[in-house]
């Protein structure tokens, strides 16, 4: 028997009626909400033949623990956990060079959930998690991720050194985020088929994870903060990849030079 999950927001919903209506156990909308957003998903649950049922706002706070489900949720069939080897099938099917985001023990499901939403919105083509001491994709995860774990590759690794190690021998470069690095963001090539590693909250990255990355890359801080949240510093690297992406650099090669 398949896992259901409890999946709610307007986007995060959205995306799975769009995207995967067959998941669908039952809609659900909260009693006496109508606007713009519930009409739409009302509009897309009928086009997919999905019966709504309503709601008392007590009932959606018991079925959310609380939190902010903007009146619409989803009871889903889950998706089965993707592994390393689904990550070399991504990889394998890229037709430009690869972009990679690893979030190496990430625990506050709002940072993930907003890791995510970034790594969509820059096309990157599979998010590598840490199988422990990091949090799940959780209903708040998707809910912050606003669709993205509908559509974009979501990976869980047992070992991120052997992962890593993997990544480096298809030719991929590893760029991890330190703030004791040298080297800028900014004066980095990030047009290669690459991999950025981002660590956790407190601690940063693990003294193995820096050890196996090509290079360490810090964000320049001008104000008196030392450092960004994990969430905000993504952001930061993916929209840098994006801009330098969009202007060829013909005189650089793309892929690693393989050993």
């Amino acid at each position: 028997m398949s896992k259901k999950e409890i999946i709610f927001g307007f986007h995060a919903v959205k995306a799975i009626l769009e995207e995967s209506p067959h998941r669908v156990v039952q809609l659900c909308v909260q009693e006496g909400r109508d606007n713009k957003r519930i009409r739409s998903i009302l509009h897309l649950a009928a086009h997919q033949h999905i019966a709504v049922q309503v709601l008392s706002r007590s009932q959606f706070d018991q079925w959310t623990n609380g939190e902010q489900h903007q009146g619409v949720l989803i009871e889903a069939r889950s998706l089965a956990r993707k592994i390393e080897n689904d990550l070399l099938s991504v990889i394998a099917n890229l037709t430009r060079p690869a972009l990679l985001l690893v979030v190496d023990q990430i625990q506050d499901p709002h940072n993930l959930g907003a890791c995510l939403r970034s790594a969509n919105a820059t096309n990157v083509d599979a998010v590598i998690l840490t199988r422990d001491r990091s949090v799940n994709v959780t209903p708040v995860v998707r809910k912050v991720a606003a669709g993205a774990t509908e559509t974009t590759p979501i990976i869980t690794v047992t070992n991120l050194a052997n992962t890593l190690r993997q990544l480096k021998k298809l030719g991929i470069w590893i760029y991890g985020l330190d703030s004791s690095a040298h080297q800028s963001l900014y004066t980095a090539d990030l047009t290669a088929a690459i991999a950025l590693v981002l660590g956790g909250e407190g601690q940063g990255l693990r003294r193995l994870t820096k050890a196996l990355c090509d290079n360490l890359l810090v964000i320049p801080m001008q104000g008196t903060v030392e450092s960004l949240n994990v969430s905000v510093a993504t952001g930061v690297c993916l929209f840098e990849v994006l801009r330098q992406r969009a202007v060829p650099c013909p005189s650089k090669g793309h892929f690693r030079e393989m050993s």
